[in-house]
């Protein structure tokens, strides 16, 4: 009879809770080092579960090998564990076991290794790009302490920042001026290096390139894209793309009463903002979508109006990577088809 299995896992070792055939529960710790050892103990009936950690992978790639089934456990929906108020190691590999054995567990998507290592890399990007703007708000924060005042864009240029330097300002302000401006220089040169190779991983990708075809979508946003949505595949329809991009109101039914509120905001956030700064690009090549955003915008706010227009980008970009449609004109929906792969 098959086995149900939970691991609490961890960087150096990992919990396992085995419920058996007949009901009887086994629990022991195994060290990470030993992990190809416990994978050899495994039986081809035997289903294991375990929560998204940063070992995860390492760990689903050796036991999948031996065991019948590895589901991956998303966290954020897992609430039994997250918000548990007696919280142990033996109990989560307990709990995760249990709900495996009822086929009760929130899985969760894992994308290919390529995909998995181009979504780091953006979001290494993505935090570095907030780094820098956090330095030049410092920056005109100090300036406008001695009556400088200068608008944010003023800073985006390295000439601009070499105009900082040579301003006569008192010895520890400029000593602090020439440490910012120094970090904002290496992280420049950081993000352009990660900027570039963000594009050659992308376009190793044939969605990178469909993508791309939608007026408004760069080659960075495009990588982006590709990297949180990983196969289009595995979404059965717009509507489950647009959710896992949180881009959904969050809905609330109770006997006779419906109320739908603000968006539910949970997956990428990268993603969601990628597609709102896309939405806005595109909106300049596409009467429709142009149209579309004004009219939100009249009845409603432009915030609601961004939010709705990412949601309405999310729909051709959903057709068009389940469809392998590339764009030869955007402005009109003209499209060619790519032969199946």
């Amino acid at each position: 009879m098959a086995r149900y299995i939970g691991i609490d896992l961890h960087r150096n070792r990992f919990t396992v809770c085995t419920i058996a055939g007949n009901g009887r529960k086994y629990r022991k710790t195994v060290a990470m080092k030993s992990l190809l050892g416990f994978a050899k103990t495994l039986r081809g009936d035997d289903q294991v579960a375990v929560e998204m950690t940063t070992d995860t992978r390492l760990f689903k790639g050796v036991v999948e090998r031996y065991a019948g089934r590895v589901v991956v456990v998303d966290a954020a929906k897992f609430k039994v564990i997250s918000e548990s108020t007696k919280k142990t190691d033996r109990l989560d590999a307990e709990n995760l076991a249990f709900f495996l054995s009822k086929d009760m567990l929130p899985e969760l998507r894992m994308k290919d290794v390529g995909r998995e290592r181009l979504h780091s890399l953006c979001q290494t990007k993505d935090k570095l790009t907030k780094q820098r703007t956090q330095l030049k708000n410092k920056i005109n924060n100090v300036l406008a302490g001695v009556g400088i005042l200068l608008k944010r864009e003023e800073l985006s240029s390295d000439k601009a920042l070499e105009r900082v330097l040579r301003l006569q300002l008192d010895g520890l302000t400029m000593v602090e001026l020439e440490v910012i401006v120094e970090q904002i220089r290496a992280l420049n040169r950081g993000i352009a290096r990660l900027k570039g190779e963000i594009v050659r991983a992308g376009e190793r990708y044939e969605e990178h390139r469909i993508l791309k075809s939608i007026k408004g979508i760069g080659q960075v946003g495009a990588s982006v894209l590709l990297s949180v949505i990983g196969d289009v595949n595995d979404f059965q329809h717009e509507k489950k793309l647009a959710s896992y991009f949180g881009l959904v109101p969050r809905v609330s039914n109770s006997n006779e009463t419906a109320h739908s509120g603000r968006i539910t905001k949970r997956g990428s956030k990268l993603g969601r903002t990628t597609l709102v700064q896309c939405g806005l690009i595109a909106k300049r090549y596409s009467p429709y979508l142009y149209c579309f955003h004004e009219r939100i915008k009249r009845n409603r706010d432009g915030g609601k109006a961004n939010i709705a227009l990412a949601k309405k980008l999310v729909g051709i970009v959903y057709l068009a990577l389940k469809n392998r449609w590339v764009f030869t004109d955007f402005t009109r929906f003209k499209y060619v088809k790519l032969p199946a792969a």
